[in-house]
């Protein structure tokens, strides 16, 4: 209940960012956002309706091919931003184009970041970029700086490269507030040591979206068998793998480390 709760104050922030600040100057958002943002000012489509339309063939393909509880989350983000959208009414609040820039940033950064934390995200080019991660090993930080490129591109050639400039500064302003919220980029390793193994190892496949290396183990005092179960996960999870461990197996030992690096197929949902 919590997490739908984030959820909702979260979408509604983007909803006041976006109708209050970014769109009355012409300013995009990052992300397919910024498309639906562009769309609704230059035809009479509101912008929720737009946002919803453009992000649904992405979820659609995302109920099979990521995490089910994710994609179920963001299912409910993307809806709720988009009816924040269509009710929130479009006004002016400030008449300067790059103070309103800063703070449609940052709001709009405060609430992705609340919506991370509630273990969702806000589609669009989120799940374009975790999409081409699972088929090829590119950077996905790289994807996203490229497509958010392509927004301020064409945010210049359709309004204005003041338009377009503003929009690199509310898309700075959001991803620094995100990234001070989030904590997305930090690596954690969880060792589970428990008596259960096999239904630890089935709850965490079921409804964790990463890879899990089990091995036998051997208690040093007693001489019973443990299952070691290895996994490296980002820290908006811990929550969640925490209460999926604990209800699992209340007894089950858990040590959990921040890992500096990781190398090789790792994917960032």
């Amino acid at each position: 209940m919590g997490q739908i709760i984030l959820m909702l104050v979260g979408s509604f922030l983007v909803g006041v960012a976006y109708n209050l600040f970014l769109i009355p100057h012409h300013i995009l958002s990052s992300g397919l956002s910024g498309i639906a943002i562009m769309l609704g000012i230059i035809t009479p489509i509101n912008t929720g309706v737009l946002n919803f339309l453009l992000n649904l063939p992405l979820l659609i393909v995302g109920v099979f091919k990521l995490g089910k509880q994710f994609i179920f989350y963001t299912i409910f983000a993307v809806v709720a931003i988009s009816v924040s959208l269509y009710v929130v009414p479009v006004v002016e609040i400030s008449t300067e184009p790059i103070l309103s820039s800063l703070f449609g940033g940052v709001i709009t950064g405060l609430g992705i970041g609340l919506i991370f934390r509630a273990s969702g995200s806000s589609g669009g080019f989120d799940i374009i970029a975790m999409l081409l991660t699972k088929k090829r090993d590119f950077p996905l930080g790289a994807l996203l700086s490229a497509m958010n490129a392509v927004v301020v591109i064409i945010s210049g050639f359709i309004f204005s490269w003041d338009a377009a400039l503003n929009t690199m500064i509310a898309i700075y302003a959001t991803g620094k507030v995100v990234d001070t919220i989030h904590t997305n980029h930090i690596k954690l390793t969880l060792m589970i040591i428990t008596e259960k193994g096999e239904e630890m190892k089935q709850s965490l496949l079921s409804n964790l979206y990463r890879g899990v290396t089990v091995m036998n183990g051997q208690g040093a005092y007693t001489g019973e068998g443990r299952t070691v179960l290895i996994t490296v996960l980002t820290r908006y999870q811990l929550t969640d793998v925490k209460k999926l461990i604990h209800d699992t197996d209340p007894s089950a030992f858990v040590n959990i480390t921040e890992t500096v690096e990781v190398v090789g197929s790792f994917h960032r949902t």
